[in-house]
């Protein structure tokens, strides 16, 4: 089955603390990157792809962010409110989830680009869909996945089940930022700040935890030294389509 999500909520909370000392004066969402913000390109990858709402949790220099935000049009922004206390990756969206209609949506970090931009990615995913699933994962291959300093996340079965590599020293696929979510996978979340991994690992156990790969380069602008290539592909891409 096709689903067709209408709202996303971007992950733009965080401290932004090893991307330093770009982020003395701004968040890390409006960093620049190939002449345009962080956040900008996830959320004009967004309106692309036919996303007509977008939740924006803001905790960090919340301010110039919110002021930021208030000059787009499209798609139609909410923030959510975590100036008094961060909560991680699952409790920003558990507190959010009122501001959310829908039962299934999508969940972005405001860091993870796309060559081929965002939408591609969420249509894979949407394609994917089935109501079987609480989380439907976006993976990346790592000889794919640039900025990204980690030994690889998970391995996937043939039946799309992933699996933390655990013991092993590296996993051939990463968490590439992006997933869609039905809101019963935090039916019983816990209270406060919760990782995303907290869901995961209960949904795994259930069966309903499924990923799948996209084919194409990935890049998580995470550090000073990603600014730079990462805008300069970005832009050597958009030049060449």
């Amino acid at each position: 089955m096709t689903i067709r999500i209408k709202t996303a909520m971007i992950l733009a909370a965080g401290l932004g603390t090893r991307m330093r000392p770009l982020t003395d004066a701004r968040p890390k969402p409006m960093i620049e990157v190939g002449g345009k913000c962080l956040i900008d390109w996830v959320l004009d990858d967004l309106a692309n792809a036919g996303i007509e709402n977008a939740v924006v949790n803001v905790h960090y220099k919340a301010k110039l962010l919110r002021d930021h935000l208030a000059g787009r049009a499209e798609p139609n922004i909410t923030l959510s409110d975590e100036t008094a206390l961060l909560l991680d990756t699952g409790g920003g969206v558990a507190a959010a989830l009122p501001l959310i209609d829908d039962q299934v949506f999508l969940v972005t970090n405001s860091d993870a680009l796309w060559q081929g931009g965002l939408g591609p990615a969420t249509a894979a995913l949407m394609k994917a869909w089935s109501d079987d699933m609480d989380a439907l994962l976006l993976l990346t291959h790592m000889n794919r996945a640039f900025g990204f300093d980690g030994a690889g996340d998970f391995l996937l079965s043939d039946d799309r089940t992933p699996s933390r590599r655990g013991d092993q020293p590296s996993a051939p696929t990463a968490y590439a930022g992006t997933q869609l979510v039905h809101r019963r996978l935090f039916k019983n979340h816990p209270r406060g700040a919760f990782s995303f991994n907290t869901l995961w690992d209960s949904a795994h156990q259930t069966g309903r935890l499924k990923a799948i790969l996209h084919d194409d380069d990935w890049y998580h602008v995470g550090t000073p030294e990603a600014v730079e290539p990462t805008g300069r592909a970005l832009t050597l891409g958009k030049n060449s389509s």
